[in-house]
């Protein structure tokens, strides 16, 4: 069945199934897990899930694709499709809550929706997504780099890498024209998010600004009272957003509170 891939949706088709085992092996399938797939797209990678898992929650905003997708699926009852945008759905009311999510994601929801998985999706405790290369850089990128920004910090205060492998243009249709790559984390046992993400986010708002006018122009705190904290911990005033580690993050919320 032929589908034409919507450009505004984001959509690159996962055509190829030789990248199905590593995506198997990275996600560390499991015959009880219950995994979340968002943007199933032509259901390869759905099916591939299928036959391996107790449940598969699928969770897709074009319901054109939906004739596509039950061909591919082949009568099997352990996939439970869900039609909407996943953020907005309420992945916490999913039943029985999803344990994985597994997904070539949508180029326009990876970033969000990696980050409010993390913070709200709190069953999750393995994520395997494709996504841009750019992406997966910036999920782990190290501080004073320039993949370094928001979501590092965000990412790396709830979660940890367990594996990364980089995908040809080929496996997709169309072929993208970025470079893409495979990043499997897991969540950390005590996340420390806490009330950081106000702040991480204000603090990266605005790169060529000092972290202290960022927060500042926000208007989370005060320069002078942003700049206090700096002090406190150990930063010059003129510190930027990407000198400062994620866990310093979690300290600085607290001081400005």
């Amino acid at each position: 069945m032929t589908v034409a891939p919507k450009k505004a949706l984001g959509q690159h088709f996962l055509v190829d199934e030789n990248i199905l085992g590593v995506i198997g092996r990275l996600s560390a399938l499991d015959s009880h897990d219950v995994v979340l797939e968002v943007g199933p797209g032509l259901g390869v990678l759905t099916r591939f899930l299928a036959d391996r898992v107790r449940l598969v929650h699928a969770v897709e905003l074009d319901r054109a694709l939906e004739p596509a997708l039950l061909d591919a699926l082949g009568g099997r009852t352990n996939v439970s499709l869900v039609w909407g945008d996943a953020l907005r759905v309420d992945l916490s009311a999913l039943d029985p809550p999803p344990t994985k999510l597994v997904a070539n994601l949508p180029y326009n929801v990876a970033t969000p929706l990696v980050v409010e998985t993390l913070e709200h999706a709190m069953s999750l405790r393995r994520w395997c997504v494709m996504v841009q290369r750019e992406v997966a850089d910036r999920l782990f990128a190290a501080p004073r780099t320039k993949a370094y920004g928001a979501v590092s910090v965000l990412v790396q205060l709830a979660a940890h890498k367990v594996g990364f492998h980089t995908v040809s243009r080929t496996v997709f249709h169309p072929r993208p024209r970025v470079e893409s790559a495979l990043v499997a984390f897991e969540r950390l046992p005590t996340s420390s998010l806490g009330n950081a993400r106000a702040v991480v986010e204000a603090a990266f708002a605005h790169r060529r600004k000092t972290l202290a006018n960022s927060v500042a122009i926000a208007g989370l705190v005060s320069r002078s009272q942003a700049e206090a904290a700096l002090a406190t911990l150990g930063h010059p005033t003129t510190a930027r957003a990407e000198e400062l580690e994620p866990s310093e993050f979690v300290r600085l919320a607290e001081l400005l509170r």
